[in-house]
C-alpha cells in the first residue's frame, strides 16, 4: 500500500503562517534599517511571500506598522504591569519608590540584552518614538493608562509630595528609560574614555534605580 500523499495545510493555516512571516520579517527590517528605508517589497521579500501579502493581510505599510508596534507595546507594558502587580502583593498594595520604579525601568532594560530574543522589538518600539507613523505618535502621546497605574502607586509611595511633582519626577524617569538607547550609550563610552562601559544589564538596572529612588527621596 503507497504512503498517503502530503496534504496542504487548511487556508486558515496558510494565512495564519504568512500574516506571521510578514510581522517577523516587517519588525526586524524596520528595526535595523528605519521605518522610511524599507518598502513593502523587501519586507514580503525577506518573508518569503507574495508581494500582495501585506495589502491583503494589513491594508498598508503603515497599518503594517502600527499591528507591529501595538503588538510590542502591549506586550512590554503587560510584563511591567505584572511586575507591579508582583511588588502590590509583596507590599499589601503599597510597595516602596525602587520596586515601583523597577517594574518601569527592567523589562525594556532586559529586552535590550544581546541574548534577548525581544532586542529587535525593543530596537523597533525606539524607532517608533523618532519616525512613527501619525497613528503610532497618536497612541504615545494620549494612551497614558499603563503609565496612570505607576503614578498611583508612586503617588501612593509618597503622600508627602504633591501630586504635581511626582508627574513631573516620574517624567524624568520616563526620560531615563528613553535616553537609555544605544546611540546615547556610545557617546557616554566615548564621554568618559570607556570606563562607562557596562555589558551587565542588572547592575546597568542597579545604576538607573538608585539614580530614580534618590530622586524621589528628595
Amino acid at each position: 500500500m503507497s504512503d498517503p500523499l502530503p496534504q496542504e495545510p487548511p487556508p486558515e493555516e496558510n494565512e495564519a503562517a504568512t500574516k506571521a512571516a510578514v510581522l517577523a520579517a516587517a519588525e526586524r527590517l524596520f528595526a535595523l534599517h528605519g521605518f522610511q528605508n524599507v518598502s513593502v517589497r523587501d519586507i514580503t521579500a525577506e518573508a518569503g511571500v507574495n508581494l500582495a501579502s501585506v495589502n491583503y493581510h494589513f491594508g498598508s505599510k503603515d497599518a503594517l506598522l502600527f499591528e507591529i508596534f501595538r503588538r510590542r507595546t502591549a506586550e512590554l507594558n503587560r510584563e511591567r504591569a505584572r511586575m507591579l502587580h508582583e511588588a502590590n502583593a509583596r507590599h499589601g498594595g503599597k510597595p516602596p519608590v525602587r520596586e515601583i520604579l523597577e517594574a518601569l525601568f527592567a523589562p525594556p532594560l532586559r529586552w535590550s540584552a544581546p541574548d534577548n530574543a525581544r532586542r529587535i522589538s525593543l530596537q523597533f518600539i525606539i524607532r517608533a518614538r523618532g519616525e512613527g507613523t501619525a497613528e503610532m505618535r497618536e497612541a504615545l502621546q494620549h494612551d497614558v493608562s499603563h503609565l496612570a497605574r505607576f503614578s498611583d502607586a508612586l503617588i501612593a509611595a509618597r503622600p508627602d509630595l504633591p501630586r504635581e511633582e511626582v508627574y513631573w519626577r516620574l517624567h524624568f524617569c520616563l526620560g531615563m528609560i528613553h535616553n537609555n538607547r544605544f546611540a546615547e550609550l556610545d557617546r557616554l563610552h566615548h564621554l568618559s574614555d570607556g570606563i562607562t562601559r557596562e555589558g551587565d544589564v542588572e547592575v546597568l538596572l542597579g545604576r538607573m534605580l538608585d539614580f530614580a529612588e534618590a530622586g524621589f527621596s528628595a
